[in-house]
């Protein structure tokens, strides 16, 4: 999905395109050929960059676009007439300070026109029933609207929202004001829902589920993860002969009982996933895979502690189809590893995540019989060694993600098993091994390599990340928390080869200046940067990051204790799309904060905790300005009884979600 709303182009680019001759060899190509022209221009800055050659190009690219994702709201009108007539799918979770004037001021430029089937306005906290009502009204052909996390929203506002009869998905998770009424209004005005999620909507009950299982029959995939349900709402879901996704984690009043009545004899159910459901045990689980033969992915993990013999050998009846097996925090032995192996040879992806009796025998005979691995996670099995590895290596030539974090007895030897057999490896996690630089020698022949964490791999220098800047020219993320060896020159070689990466984190790297700073800065594509506790880092090396990389979205900078105002004020000019922030601790000025607060219109969550240069008043100031835009905020609990109490609720209202946070305060942060 295209985004939309970002600073992108220079004036001197736009200006240009106005000037274009009339005799321009644009102005005799057709629309249709320009559409075509598009069509074959796959990046998403190449795309923006044609809209700036000619009128013809934005006309072409507004016929054409499909999918729109905003990040300002001021911008929201303009665009939404622009692609009234062929946009389908709308996102406006990003989007700050939206309410239902601005959602309704919107829709009613392309009123007649929407072709709207997907809106996505998760975390939209401020859009009500008003704003649900007029999108209701103004797109009939409404498909699938995502409200997740909009923790406000009501009863009144589902009501609103079930006049969309036409409505197929529906996400509601975290709505946690939604009563068994509103869920009520939903199923009887929309009865041909097929995906549902009210995952934490902690106020439905049985009643709530079974109104639901009888007017939403064509209910294909359903997640009631965390609510306060009995084996009463499995009963009722039992009667849904179209259900195939099943979501319950952490349904702690569901037992064996329940799993029972999802014997109802359809065969329908192709996922299952009961993890952390404390009174469900091995037994109602064998029931459930016993009458659904076609299961293709089942997650059963922190449930009970053992797998029982029989559950194990009626895997066998679903060697066929099962795909994706999660066993998180068992207890297995090389027996059980070597049941599955020979009864489950289609698995794809399989998670041993604190499964803390793994062996290396167990993996072995695992995959033996299971060659199609593409997903292995291994996390905090801490019997493992090389021979493990060895073992994946020579049977998973199809391995693509690999997570070892914790894996302590690893060394170079079983990685460089991996990097030579494993040429299709784009994921691998080794936070917290024991690993050194020649380990990543042998990594750096996965050339499709995209996400690499080496958090706390001491032992790992520039040396390493020499290595890996050579030949994984693909990488997107890199995690080198607490990588204390890491300087300057490590920034340089990876700012240098690897030119995709989009997300960095470099937190407590503390020989890091600001000359690294510089290094990283060249790295364009950049939206999620870590800078945590980088104690020779200042407000220059921010200034360089904060032109460099003008697409940053996220920055810790907690702890940063040479950066002042200066480095905010280069962010607050330069990175308008900056949505998450961290700046505590920083020695800032109540100057600085307000600065930024009220220039970076994009900003929704922001951390400022122990800022001890800023008094009540400048707190209350940076925080006025930045009213209706920011949806998270993290303060200390002594500020609870300093700050206006309207100004709080009036956060709260709009909704902010403040977390305060109980430590002690210093006397000059006190100060009015």
């Amino acid at each position: 999905m295209t985004q939309i709303g970002q600073p992108r182009g220079t004036k001197l680019m736009k200006r240009a395109h106005m000037q274009q001759p009339s005799d321009s060899i644009m102005a005799v190509l057709s629309v249709d050929l320009l559409i075509q022209i598009l069509d074959r221009v796959t990046d998403s800055c190449d795309r923006k960059s044609c809209r700036l050659v000619c009128r013809g190009f934005l006309r072409a690219e507004a016929l054409q676009r499909r999918a729109l994702r905003v990040f300002r709201r001021e911008a929201l009108p303009r665009l939404l007439r622009r692609y009234a007539t062929c946009l389908e799918r709308l996102d406006l979770s990003t989007c700050p300070a939206l309410d239902d004037y601005a959602l309704s001021a919107s829709l009613a430029a392309g009123t007649g026109r929407w072709q709207l089937r997907s809106v996505n306005l998760s975390r939209a906290s401020g859009v009500g029933w008003r704003g649900l009502a007029a999108l209701v009204a103004a797109c009939p052909l409404l498909e699938a609207v995502d409200l997740s996390h909009c923790v406000g929203l009501g009863d009144r506002d589902a009501a609103a929202l079930a006049a969309a009869a036409g409505l197929r998905e529906l996400r509601l998770d975290k709505c946690l004001s939604l009563t068994d009424v509103g869920l009520a209004k939903v199923a009887v005005g929309c009865p041909g829902l097929k995906k549902l999620g009210i995952k934490w909507c902690l106020e439905i009950s049985d009643i709530g589920i079974d109104l639901l299982a009888k007017k939403c029959q064509d209910l294909m995939e359903l997640d009631i993860s965390y609510l306060k349900i009995s084996n009463k709402s499995i009963q009722s879901i039992s009667s849904l002969v179209k259900l195939e996704v099943l979501s319950m984690v952490g349904c702690s009043y569901i037992d064996d009982e329940g799993l029972e009545f999802l014997n109802n004899g359809t065969n329908s159910l192709r996922v299952i996933d009961v993890s952390r459901c404390d009174n469900v045990t091995s037994s109602g689980l064998t029931s459930v895979i016993e009458w659904h033969k076609r299961l293709q992915k089942l997650n059963v993990g922190d449930c009970f502690p053992e797998l029982s013999p029989l559950f194990l050998s009626k895997l066998n009846g679903l060697k066929d189809s099962l795909t994706v097996l999660k066993l998180d925090g068992f207890q297995l032995c090389s027996s059980s590893l070597k049941i599955i192996g020979m009864n489950c040879k289609n698995l794809a992806k399989i998670g041993l995540s604190k499964c803390k009796s793994v062996t290396d025998e167990g993996i072995s005979e695992l995959v033996a019989g299971c060659v199609d691995l593409m997903t292995i996670d291994l996390t905090c099995c801490h019997l493992l060694t090389d021979k493990a590895l060895m073992a994946i290596g020579e049977h998973c030539k199809k391995l693509s993600c690999l997570r070892l974090e914790s894996c302590n007895l690893i060394t170079e030897k079983g990685l460089d098993r991996i990097g030579t057999c494993c040429s299709n490896l784009e994921e691998i996690d080794l936070t917290d091994c024991s690993i050194c630089n020649t380990a990543m020698q042998y990594l750096s022949r996965c050339s499709k390599l995209m996400v690499l964490k080496l958090g706390l791999c001491d032992k790992i220098s520039d040396e390493g990340l020499v290595h890996i800047a050579s030949n994984c020219k693909l990488l997107r993320e890199l995690d080198l928390y607490r990588c204390i060896q890491i300087t300057d020159d490590g920034l340089a070689a990876i700012a240098t080869g690897c030119k995709k990466l989009q997300k960095l984190n470099l937190c407590y790297c503390t020989q890091i200046t600001d000359k690294g700073m510089k290094h990283v800065s060249c790295l364009e594509g950049l939206s999620d940067l870590e800078l945590r506790g980088l104690c020779h880092v200042t407000s220059v090396g921010i200034s360089e990051i904060a032109k460099g990389c003008r697409g940053l979205s996220e920055l810790d900078l907690k702890r940063c204790n040479l950066v002042d105002d200066a480095g905010l004020f280069a962010l607050a000019q330069y990175t308008g799309n900056l949505r998450q922030i961290n700046i505590s601790y920083c020695p800032v000025s109540g100057m600085g904060l307000c600065m930024l607060l009220v220039n970076l219109e994009c900003l929704q969550d922001v951390k400022v905790v122990h800022i001890n240069q800023v008094t009540v008043r400048e707190f209350e100031n940076a925080l006025r300005g930045s009213l209706g835009r920011l949806k998270k905020l993290k303060l200390l609990i002594g500020l609870k009884h300093l700050l206006a109490p309207w100004l709080i609720q009036m956060l709260q209202v709009r909704g902010c979600r403040i977390r305060w946070v109980d430590k002690p305060c210093y006397e000059p942060f006190l100060a009015y």
